[in-house]
């Protein structure tokens, strides 16, 4: 049953040799790896409104240079992650751009910063589209962080099926969007300039004397939440059809020009209709209304928001998961990571970034704007990474035009240096939580390592010296009674060793002579050992029992301990017995140097 539940949601399993055809072209990979980064216009503008709101209405003039700055900052980005993707082809981005060129310790704040970033994209983006359909229904206000749930768990789902099904069906919503925006772009402009539109833009004049300098930069950092997403083709490279870098740079090149035109576009848009943000209407709720009335276009913009919103979270579900494979392959993270599932995705990295991403949510219950400065920090660090580690790689190898790209990267090093230190000190009370978690990761990935390291140094062996040593073997059968399950337990331990034991643990007289009368009537060529439990333990008298046998053969013999269990024919009948052989297992396994074995006997009804 859960098998076939499994392929309904899922698909069928696929062959490792089809993993070729699950690789994307350019049109399929700029809707799945720039979803976070277009969607980021749905709310770029209007945290840049949100902060410059403080000082009055006058003050949203300042959009418009800020606005600027931003697509100034963009251009850099795009340039700078062009060469980092031709300079490392395998992907991996701002991680093994650090471990190559600054460091293991920088290399892991890159990683740990992106998989923590990817997180928050998932909580962001759900939480940004469920407040675009509650701008739309304000009637599922009160709703939002089941409907956000709702979304984690559909784009979980979709993800499981492999990337070429989920970008077959996501890409059509977010080219909708884009297509939208634009719609709504040209529309609004010609409706403004010839009239159509309320011109209530604030001057210059009336704004300058009301802003402070740390104003402005805050307004600035918060705008800069529109260029989250820009590095995922760089760590996705792997997704893309061959030529693979060819296709990734071209994508990214796409990309950074269609999220600058509509970043312009909705901030023109924003001023000249003198959008104020309202905590129950977005702004681009508001420019479609002033643009289109609330007619069915209006609805069409905001539907198409909120699935562009929502489907941000797909630029995780690609880039996460190749990540946490990089990481696992380097021995930071669990190898679970590694492991690809029936749709040839990394589906463990998939599920933990859908549960992590669901905590927050339930977590920040729903608030994007809690949620926006961590997930904007945490992507500018990174990015400030791997400009330092390109620009350590151009002095290092010196190739053919050096230089110039030399310049590129200083300048995007030192301007995304500057916007993630305006971060940390406008926006402080918001951030500081991830220079507690971030460390952590950092912590965790290093204990991971050691771990794996230190399994390593134990199972190795010399193959010249540590060969194979023969021992005997002492079989112990922990019975509770005379049964099919024991019989066939028995019969499985003497084909192992002719020193077999089964040990009996009664808790009173009567229990332990009934039994030691029916063994010897059954007479199985085993011999009993008794033991009774003063306080009703099995674990206790069994151990030392053990610990006498081991004392008593040395080093010279193996002790297994083959433990009789029956299987229920369904799932649920297990539930209606003790569980006395599981937790056996389980102590031994911990607390002992012995083999342990579960003999099973399956029940038919």
């Amino acid at each position: 049953m859960t098998g076939k539940i499994k392929r309904f949601l899922i698909g069928r399993p696929m062959k490792s040799n089809e993993l070729e055809g699950e690789r994307l072209g350019k049109l399929k990979a700029l809707a799945i790896l720039s979803s976070d980064a277009l969607s980021s216009v749905a709310y770029g503008t209007e945290q840049i409104l949100l902060v410059l709101i403080l000082a009055g209405a006058a003050a949203l003039w300042f959009s418009l240079p800020i606005a600027l700055a931003v697509l100034a900052l963009l251009a850099i980005l795009i340039v700078s992650y062009r060469q980092t993707i031709f300079a490392y082809p395998a992907g991996g981005g701002a991680y093994v751009v650090a471990k190559d060129n600054i460091g293991k310790f920088s290399s892991l704040i890159a990683g740990g910063s992106l998989l923590v970033d990817y997180i928050l994209t998932v909580a962001v983006s759900s939480s940004a589209g469920t407040d675009a359909i509650t701008s739309a229904f304000p009637i599922l206000h009160d709703e939002r962080v089941l409907i956000a749930l709702a979304m984690i768990v559909f784009l979980t789902l979709m993800n499981l099926r492999g990337v070429t099904e989920s970008a077959s069906v996501l890409a059509i919503p977010i080219y909708a969007f884009v297509v939208s925006i634009f719609l709504l772009i040209v529309i609004g402009t010609i409706n403004y300039l010839t009239g159509g539109a309320p011109a209530a833009a604030p001057q210059m004049e009336a704004a300058v004397s009301n802003v402070s300098l740390f104003l402005l930069l805050k307004a600035f950092s918060s705008g800069c939440s529109a260029l989250t997403g820009v590095e995922a083709v760089s760590n996705a490279i792997p997704n893309f059809r061959d030529p693979a870098p060819k296709n990734a740079a071209a994508t990214l090149v796409m990309m950074g020009l269609i999220l600058g035109a509509m970043f312009t576009g909705i901030t023109l848009l924003a001023y000249w209709y003198g959008i104020r943000p309202d905590e129950k209407a977005t702004v681009i709720s508001q420019i479609a209304e002033a643009t289109f009335g609330r007619n069915w276009m209006y609805f069409v913009i905001q539907g198409v928001t909120a699935l562009i919103l929502f489907l941000a979270a797909n630029t995780a579900y690609s880039a996460f998961p190749l990540l946490a494979f990089m990481l696992a392959k380097d021995k930071y993270l669990p190898h679970m990571f590694m492991v690809r599932g029936d749709r040839l995705g990394f589906s463990n990295g998939i599920i933990f970034l859908s549960i992590m991403s669901a905590v927050l949510v339930v977590a920040f219950k729903g608030n994007t704007e809690s949620l926006i400065p961590l997930y904007a920090v945490g992507v500018f660090i990174p990015f400030t990474l791997s400009q330092l580690g390109m620009m350590i790689r151009w002095i290092k190898h010196k190739p053919k035009g050096w230089q110039g790209k030399l310049v590129i990267n200083t300048v995007g090093m030192l301007t995304t240096l500057s916007i993630t230190l305006i971060f940390i000190f406008t926006k402080f009370a918001q951030v500081w939580v991830i220079f507690v978690f971030l460390p952590i990761v950092v912590y965790l990935f290093a204990k991971i390592y050691r771990h794996y390291a230190n399994t390593a140094d134990q199972l190795r062996i010399d193959l010249a010296v540590d060969k194979p040593c023969i021992k005997g073997n002492t079989v112990i059968i922990p019975v509770s009674g005379i049964t099919q399950v024991v019989r066939n337990t028995v019969s499985y331990a003497k084909t192992l060793s002719d020193s077999v034991v089964a040990v009996y643990i009664g808790f009173d007289d009567e229990s332990i002579r009934k039994m030691e009368e029916k063994w010897a009537e059954w007479d199985p060529g085993v011999r009993l050992i008794v033991l009774k439990s003063r306080y009703r333990s099995i674990m206790r008298p069994l151990r030392k029992f053990i610990e006498t046998v081991e004392w008593k053969k040395g080093e010279h013999d193996n002790i297994t301990v083959l433990i009789p269990q029956f299987i229920t024919k369904h799932w649920w009948e297990a539930v209606l017995h003790n569980q006395t052989s599981l937790m056996m297992r389980t102590y031994l396994l911990n607390h002992k140097d012995v083999i342990v074995t579960t003999v099973p006997f399956h029940l038919h009804k």
